[in-house]
């Protein structure tokens, strides 16, 4: 979706603005495409077809009985819920989720988006009183990128989009510099590496009115405390709980005019998926995708993935790509990215869905798990840390680098004063609600990070092919619920602790019982060929060294020894900075 809104009294949209921002949206919504204004409001859509496929679900939605229209990216999986307790008082034209979203803000002002079960990036227009609502989804599945451009605020589903419309400031943003180069390239919410970028945080209402500053409203944030509904609960009740939320969850998922299938790598969390969806009754088309292997590493999960899919017998496509066709394959990620992402398997992600795009549009994955259900390495020491070293511990961890050396990475002029990462993450930490280290790291993994790390990382390369990704992990009720478990159930047997139990009554028993693994990419690990070149020409182009940012000793060190460095999370340090560097050519950001 793409959008203008006038938030003085006087002036009109830039309508050809509005244009140009929803055709760079093309291939999000290859289905078709809308536009509406009128007054101080643009709207432009592009649809992916999942829900209603008739004319009727098009977009933007009007209705003038109601004097609302909306423009929406996502999925409402209780609109048919819904829908059925509205229709006593609303007429209904379409059998769209787009069109609850509407009743259900007549219906209950701004405490519509209580009532939505999904994922959602909403842009409503309530023109009786003159006011737009942007609104996010609980855990920021669905990005939506704001710009002020010229007394106008400015509104996308990506942020090249709004860099199409033009007039963006383009200058980059210290702060989020720094938490790209201090977080192995997460930079949270609202920040964007971008001067003139932000986005709107997750869970959040934002109010535009004439003539009024915007008005912002956190709808949700689960509390990581024990609860007294809980007391009494052993293992074996915890256990039952979050089985049958997660499967509610993966239930849920399969709303849908066109089939769901699965991204199975073969893990503990994808295969429970298909687990789930079996116990519905349904044998989903699944796909994986595997590397060569280098240097003694691993490059597919096949044995694990072929496993899962023959004992449950889905319709399983296995994607083997070799190394010479990784190099394009990156650049295309890229310049698929909303923002520069440095994790590795953004680029198998974008490789995988462009084979489903060939069978299907909707998918179900795995993302979120190792947040909500404590699968990382770093949470083991947070598990046995007291609650006040929680900050020490993540920064221990996670931080590829401290404020200190980021003074040999970036010029002067570039490095802010303070270590804004590190008391950005101990601001969150610190806050009530979260009763131990692990919980409070939980989380700041769950609601700070994790909405620029591998949730935006799977959107953008899901929908790069017009594939929408659902991730049942996220499941507001599901997280709600394990946000209260005792961390001992999650952080037990090196992680995931209760999913591993919950994964023995379903799964063959290597798939559970086995070293955790990562989406493996070696030649995006071990840098040589066609790839570092790749790199090498982008750090050492004229561009980069009329932008002045890094030092270019640092950025001569690590070409000289290009697999020498790698961060805490087992990336490459020169992969980081050349992925920043390519997004930044790619996008003509001088």
């Amino acid at each position: 979706m793409a959008g203008e809104v006038v938030t003085a009294q006087v002036g009109s949209p830039d309508l050809a603005a509005v244009e140009r921002m929803t055709r760079s949206l093309w291939s999000r919504g290859p289905d078709g495409a809308g536009h509406w204004s009128e007054g101080r409001v643009a709207l432009g859509h592009r649809r992916l077809s999942i829900i209603d496929l008739s004319e009727n679900g098009t977009q933007p939605m009007i209705d003038d009985e109601l004097g609302l229209a909306i423009v929406f990216n996502g999925c409402i999986y209780n609109y048919r819920e819904l829908r059925a307790e509205l229709s006593s008082r609303y007429r209904f034209r379409s059998t769209s989720d787009t069109e609850v979203i509407l009743k259900a803000y007549d219906r209950w002002g701004e405490r519509f988006v209580e009532h939505l079960v999904g994922m959602f990036a909403i842009a409503l227009v309530d023109r009786r009183r003159d006011r737009v609502l942007l609104v996010r989804d609980r855990l920021g599945i669905k990005p939506l990128y704001v710009a002020e451009v010229h007394g106008r605020t400015r509104f996308a589903s990506t942020l090249p989009a709004l860099l199409a419309g033009g007039g963006v400031d383009t200058e980059l943003d210290p702060v989020g510099l720094h938490h790209y180069l201090t977080w192995h390239s997460i930079v949270p919410a609202p920040r964007t590496v971008l001067r003139g970028v932000r986005k709107l945080p997750a869970a959040t209402i934002r109010v535009l009115e004439p003539g009024r500053a915007p008005r912002d409203h956190v709808y949700w944030q689960p509390s990581y405390t024990r609860r007294s509904e809980h007391a009494g609960w052993a293992a074996q009740d915890w256990r039952d709980a979050v089985r049958e939320a997660l499967q509610v969850a993966v239930r849920r998922r399969t709303v849908s005019d066109v089939d769901v299938g699965v991204l199975l790598s073969g893990g503990l969390d994808s295969s429970l998926l298909v687990a789930l969806l079996a116990e519905e009754g349904q044998q989903p088309s699944t796909f994986s995708i595997g590397f060569t292997d280098r240097d003694g590493v691993d490059g597919d999960e096949f044995a694990y993935s072929d496993a899962v899919a023959q004992k449950f017998g889905t319709d399983h496509h296995q994607l083997r790509i070799d190394d010479e066709q990784i190099a394009s394959a990156v650049e295309h990620a890229v310049g698929s990215m909303s923002e520069p992402m440095g994790s590795h398997d953004a680029t198998a992600f974008h490789l995988v869905c462009r084979e489903v795009s060939r069978h299907i549009k909707v998918v179900q994955c795995g993302q979120g798990a190792d947040e909500v259900f404590a699968g990382y390495r770093y949470h083991q020491p947070a598990a046995g840390a007291a609650r006040h070293q929680a900050a020490d511990v993540l920064r221990e961890a996670f931080h590829d680098l401290t404020h200190d050396e980021l003074a040999h990475v970036l010029k002067p002029d570039w490095l802010p004063d303070e270590d804004v990462s590190s008391d950005l993450v101990a601001r969150h930490l610190a806050a009530p609600g979260a009763d131990t280290a692990l919980d409070a790291v939980l989380r700041t993994d769950t609601h700070l990070l994790m909405p620029d790390d591998p949730v935006k990382r799977v959107d953008n390369m899901a929908m790069a092919w017009g594939v929408e990704a659902r991730v049942p992990f996220l499941d507001q009720d599901l997280v709600e619920l394990v946000a209260a478990c005792p961390p001992e159930l999650k952080s037990g047997q090196d992680g995931k602790g209760i999913l591993k139990d919950i994964g023995r009554d379903l799964l063959p028993v290597e798939v559970v019982d086995r070293k955790k693994g990562y989406f493996p990419v070696p030649a995006l690990t071990r840098l040589d060929g066609e790839v570092l070149g790749l790199l090498r020409s982008a750090l050492s182009s004229p561009a980069a060294r009329r932008r002045g940012v890094l030092r270019p000793g640092y950025v001569d060190a690590l070409l000289a020894d290009p697999n020498g460095q790698f961060t805490k999370a087992g990336s490459n340090a020169l992969w980081h900075l050349g992925v920043l560097e390519i997004w930044l050519q790619q996008h003509g950001i001088g």
